[in-house]
This record gives structure tokens, C-alpha cells and sequence, in this order.
């Protein structure tokens, strides 16, 4: 195998060195495709095929599928490119320049989750290409941090396809096998203003939107209470009011309100029957109100991860780290890879609480045993 690539601290310098943010407001948004770019020139000199995939509906994106070997089975080595934005004043060094000190590697993405990358490819030399009797995919998303318009796209394209995979988030190399899904609605009530001096001169939607609250109040207990799985520290879906915004002035009847929800169900239970069912109960309880509902998503939703607890690539990742696999209540793109048959894990270095936030570092005592781990990984799913 050709190991022309940089080494893996060049490697990762130039990862975090390439700014890759994807954000829903779109003065913080950009391209990652000069990430794409690196990675597909690196494991192109890997021996790797190269395909490199647009984004349907945001073109200047794009995924990577790069494959090595033939044939069934294998396993996905994947990550996400892109990086949430920043606050650079609050950097105690460079976001974009990968800096090291007290063994810890900072930079924006060091640790969700541009490093895997680095680790994986590192992981990749370790083997001979001729020997592998199934296929090893590295894949290289869009837009996690935003819109997963890049999970949806491998979703609609049915590909890539191996029989396993691995998710390097950051995990502190604990396997996670499930996690909740989200959905983001905005709840939009349409009333009458008017002066505020007579009720009857209007339709107050602020007054409205205080039975929607009730309702959503009520239906969270009612959640709380049908659903439950201990495997989860916050064993049952929480719904979250976190905004809400009505009216303009004292003196005028508020014309207008609307507010924003979370909503984090847990694993067998449908982002889209709990759209529904909001809609119907809400549109019930305003159903004397003269107020008009609206209802839109403010994200499309991810739905929850299931992998069983008895599925090869748990036992695996569980017997090589001597973690049992645990769950978490933030989303990855774990759901869109096991809808395409699958068998996915959550597995990388770094730790989630250093994630989204300044000075982001990845401990440097993680590089080897992440290598180590899947190399392992590779020999048992592409190898052996």
C-alpha cells in the first residue's frame, strides 16, 4: 500500500486547518468540500476508489465514499466534516490552527469530529490492501451539525453498503448503541390585534398560546409516563419549551405567537405519528378559539438509534474495549446508516462535553489506543 499520505499530526493540522462550518443561519454557513477534497486526494493515494457526491439540494456540499477491496460484508469507517460555529474570542489559541499543550490536541473539530478521520486513515496503514477479503469504506459526510442533508442523500442513493459500521463521534472510545431522536417544531398562532382597551376588539393569541402550553404540559406527563427505557440516564422523551416570542406593545391585543419546541423520543417511538399527534391535539384544544394554527419544522428531525444490544458489531466493539455499550440522549447520523441494514455503533475518541463549545480538545492519549482499536476492527471485518 502507498503511504504518501501526510503523517498523522500533518494530517490532522490540515483538517482542523479547513474550515468547514454548516450552520442553519447562513452567514455562519460554508462549503465542506474543501475537507472532501483533502480526504479524497489522501486515500486516493491510499489505492482507494474515490466517489465524491454532491448534495442534492446544496451542491457546493458534498459526501465521500472511498472503498477499498470487493465483495460482501466489510465495514464503514465514518465521520462528519463539518463543525459547528465558533466564538473565537473566547479561544485561548487559534481555532484553526491545531495547537498542543498539556497533551491535549485544540482545535475546532479536534474532537467532533474532524480527528477521526486522521486516526482512521492511521489505522488503514496499518494494513495490506491485498489482503482484504471485504470491503473497507472510509465515508466522509455533510452537514451533520445542520441539516443531515448528507445522512438523507447516502438514504435516497441507498449506498454505501457494508454489513457494518463504525461512527468515530466523540465517546471516550465507550461503544453507544442507541440514542434519542429529535424533532424541532415552531407553533405559530394567528389572532387579531386591536386596542387593548376592549378584549372584543380582537383575538388574542398570546391568550391562545397559553392553552397550547397547557396542552403540550399535559401531553409531556402523559410521555413521561407511557414511555420508559432504564438503558438511558433521562429514561423517558423529554419535550422542552424553549422559545417563544407574542405581540408588540402593552396597549395593542397580541395579533401574533409563536413558539419553539424540542421534542427527544426515545428508540420505537416515530418522529412522524408525534408530529401528528401534536397537530391533533393542539388543534383540538384551539378548536372554539378563532385563532389560526400553523405548525413547521424548524429542522427535518432525526429519528432514534437502535442497534440490538446482542448484534455482532456490540459484542465486538464491547469485548475489544471492556465497555459494555451505553446509551446517549444527543443524535448522530447511527439511524440513517442501520436503516440501510447496517449493523451501526457510536465508537470514537474525544468526549461529547468538549464538543460545541471553545478550546474543543482531543487528549492525546486517545490517538493510540483509537488506532489500535480500529485496526483491530479493520482485521476482524475486512481481514480475517
Amino acid at each position: 500500500m502507498n503511504h504518501s499520505t501526510p503523517k498523522l499530526l500533518e494530517c490532522l493540522t490540515q483538517l482542523i486547518a479547513t474550515p468547514s462550518v454548516s450552520s442553519v443561519q447562513q452567514q455562519y454557513d460554508q462549503s465542506n468540500r474543501p475537507v472532501i477534497d483533502l480526504l479524497a486526494t489522501w486515500l486516493a493515494d491510499l489505492g482507494f476508489n474515490i466517489e465524491i457526491m454532491p448534495l442534492p439540494n446544496q451542491p457546493s456540499k458534498a459526501n465521500l465514499i472511498a472503498t477499498l477491496g470487493t465483495g460482501p460484508g466489510g465495514l464503514i469507517l465514518s465521520g462528519h466534516t463539518d463543525t459547528v460555529p465558533y466564538n473565537e474570542q473566547y479561544w485561548a489559541s487559534d481555532p484553526f490552527a491545531l495547537t498542543e499543550r498539556e497533551n491535549k490536541l485544540y482545535g475546532l473539530g479536534s474532537a467532533d469530529m474532524k480527528s477521526f478521520m486522521g486516526l482512521a486513515i492511521e489505522a488503514v496503514k496499518q494494513h495490506d490492501s491485498n489482503k482484504l477479503k471485504a470491503p473497507l469504506i472510509l465515508l466522509a459526510t455533510a452537514d451533520e451539525e445542520s441539516s443531515m442533508d448528507g445522512a438523507v442523500a447516502l438514504v435516497e442513493a441507498d449506498k454505501p453498503k457494508a454489513k457494518y459500521a463504525i461512527i468515530g463521534e466523540p465517546t471516550g472510545l465507550k461503544p453507544i448503541r442507541a440514542h434519542k431522536g429529535i424533532i424541532m417544531e415552531s407553533i405559530h398562532l394567528t389572532g387579531q390585534s386591536g386596542h387593548s382597551s376592549n378584549p372584543d376588539y380582537g383575538n388574542n393569541a398570546m391568550d391562545g398560546m397559553h392553552l397550547v402550553l397547557d396542552e403540550l404540559k399535559q401531553w409531556r406527563h402523559e410521555l413521561r409516563t407511557q414511555y420508559n427505557d432504564p438503558n438511558f440516564a433521562v429514561p423517558h422523551p423529554t419535550l422542552n419549551l424553549g422559545h417563544i416570542h407574542g405581540g408588540d406593545n402593552p396597549n395593542r391585543i397580541c395579533g401574533n405567537c409563536e413558539l419553539h419546541i424540542d421534542l427527544r423520543p426515545l428508540p420505537g417511538m416515530s418522529t412522524d405519528e408525534l408530529r401528528e399527534t401534536m397537530d391533533h391535539r393542539l388543534k383540538t384544544r384551539l378548536a372554539d378559539t378563532g385563532l389560526h394554527y400553523d405548525r413547521q419544522s424548524l429542522i427535518r428531525g432525526t429519528d432514534p438509534m437502535h442497534t440490538a444490544a446482542d448484534a455482532e458489531i456490540v459484542k465486538t466493539a464491547e469485548d475489544l474495549t471492556g465497555h459494555t455499550a451505553e446509551t446517549v440522549a444527543y443524535c448522530t447520523e447511527g439511524p440513517y446508516l442501520n436503516s440501510m441494514g447496517t449493523q451501526t455503533i457510536i465508537m470514537g475518541p474525544g468526549h461529547i462535553d468538549q464538543a460545541h463549545q471553545p478550546d474543543e480538545y482531543l487528549p492525546m492519549n486517545q490517538i493510540e489506543p483509537t488506532i489500535n482499536l480500529l485496526s483491530k476492527m479493520i482485521d476482524k471485518y475486512c481481514v480475517q
